[in-house]
């Protein structure tokens, strides 16, 4: 089993940034793809980055390409989200997830593991 907590979310004035931290427990998180996806009050969650077990492959969204970088530290167990140009549409509670499968994807059925999301308010 595997536990997920969210870190590093706030209120920031829209330019700023923000990082995003992904801490797991309960297993090593070396082999599983890792995403992260974000849910907007009255809105459907959705697909925000998603990260291969290698670190290799990195897809993005087109709302957060060349805004937002995703990396992760095995040996740390940690994925991290950098959140740069931040825009108030960027408002909403963001969750990390973990797949046992090493290939990523934005679509959130492959994923196993859900954390609990951290709140990022964008003010214009």
């Amino acid at each position: 089993q595997v536990q997920l907590v969210e870190s590093g979310g706030g209120l920031v004035q829209a330019g700023g940034s923000l990082r995003l931290s992904c801490a797991a427990s309960g297993r090593a998180i070396s082999s599983y793809a890792m995403a992260w996806f974000r849910q907007a009050p009255g809105k459907e969650r959705e697909f925000v980055a998603a990260i291969s077990w290698t670190g290799d492959n990195i897809y993005y969204s087109d709302s957060v390409q060349g805004r937002f970088t995703l990396s992760r530290d095995n040996a740390k167990n940690t994925m991290y989200l950098e959140m740069n140009s931040l825009k108030p549409e960027d408002t909403a509670v963001y969750y990390c997830a973990a797949s046992r499968g090493r290939v990523p994807s934005a679509s959130a059925a492959i994923y196993d593991y859900w954390g609990q999301g951290t709140q990022v308010t964008v003010s214009s």
